[in-house]
């Protein structure tokens, strides 16, 4: 077992910002959304059942700390996760720091994460 030395204050500023940032639901819930794929924002207002205004400040607070990725198709814009987060599997998704990562897994996959 490796010993682990504490980590510099400049990883626990990213480490904070981005659970501060993961602390909403919504955004959450867009992140596993877009896990599945691409999506525009209709099509996340329809599923989230939330006002346009709504997901779109939540959505440009994710593109803002680099989480997703957009482009414009005429009129609409997609949405989807960027190079930062890692679908892992169905179950799986890792949003990367510098130097750390978080992951989040669903516990209905049975599936064993190592530490």
């Amino acid at each position: 077992m490796s010993k682990r030395s504490g980590a510099t204050d400049q990883d626990l500023e990213q480490l904070t910002s981005l659970f501060r940032l993961l602390s909403d639901k919504t955004r959450l819930n867009i992140l596993l959304l877009l896990a599945d794929g691409e999506r525009n924002v209709t099509s996340l207002c329809e599923r989230l059942k939330l006002p346009q205004p709504t997901v779109s400040h939540h959505l440009g607070l994710l593109r803002m700390n680099n989480v997703i990725a957009n482009r414009r198709n005429g009129k609409q814009v997609f949405y989807a996760l960027n190079g930062r987060v890692d679908v892992e599997s169905e179950s799986a998704v890792k949003i990367g720091a510098e130097n750390y990562s978080v992951e989040i897994v669903s516990n209905e996959a049975n599936v064993a994460v190592g530490a």
